[in-house]
């Protein structure tokens, strides 16, 4: 099974980029996030026949998406945790497996906000474990992990790189999620996801690693690949693909 992650940065801007990526590596399933447009502002061709398709937006802000392959079966139930807020999770559920498109607020304009929502996000991922349920949590989690998910040109105490932040992360995996990229490669000082929108920074490879396939030990297990996927569009993030037997 391939399951990939991908911030467009505005679906209508990356529509072509986004069918045509489609066609190319087809996941079995694809969780976006900051749609940037409403359900009507969709371009329709985003709407892949084949796949069964839930969005999640706003006007030009925020916004996640699932996309399911219909080999996988019937449409699955599609849903929203209680503390969803600004249209940043929608979760599916493919029979005791929970997939969940997330985007975690940047911090810039509500920092307590963001603590928030990621102290809930813990605690939904927590009570799945506890009721036996298996887990892929994909998205934007708007914190580099650890000093490694940094170029050293980019590390400095600001938001999204903050002590309080990364506990938080930690808090979030717990014994429940594994981050399926850094355990297939836990050296790697190239799994950039996001570079700032200048000087050129995408083409000196000078990023970030927010973006993280997240997953329940015993289907982190079965992951055989989990690589950015740097050649794929013209959004400041690019996609990551986990790969499972």
């Amino acid at each position: 099974m391939k399951i990939a992650t991908w911030n467009v940065n505005g679906i209508r801007a990356r529509a072509a980029q986004f069918c045509e990526w489609l066609e190319r590596d087809r996941p079995d399933i694809v969780c976006l996030q900051e749609l940037k447009a409403q359900v009507d502002q969709i371009p329709p061709p985003c709407a892949h026949a084949d796949y069964h398709v839930y969005w999640h937006g706003l006007r030009a802000y925020s916004g996640v998406s699932l996309h399911v392959s219909k080999a996988l079966g019937a449409a699955p139930p599609f849903s929203h945790p209680e503390f969803d807020m600004e249209s940043r999770i929608v979760q599916a559920e493919l029979g005791n497996l929970v997939v969940a498109s997330v985007y975690v607020p940047n911090g810039g304009k509500d920092y307590p906000a963001k603590l928030a929502f990621m102290k809930k996000l813990a605690e939904w991922t927590k009570r799945l474990h506890g009721e036996g349920r298996e887990i892929v949590l994909c998205g934007d989690i708007n914190i580099a992990r650890t000093e490694l998910d940094v170029h050293p040109k980019e590390r400095r105490p600001v938001i999204g790189q903050l002590p309080e932040e990364r506990e938080l992360f930690a808090s979030l995996l717990g014994e429940y999620l594994v981050d399926v990229g850094r355990s297939l490669d836990p050296d790697n000082k190239d799994m950039f996801s996001w570079w700032a929108p200048w000087r050129n920074m995408r083409q000196r490879n000078i990023g970030w690693r927010l973006d993280y396939v997240l997953a329940s030990p015993s289907v982190a297990a079965r992951a055989t690949s989990c690589p950015v996927l740097k050649d794929v569009g013209t959004s400041d993030h690019a996609p990551v693909l986990m790969t499972t037997k």
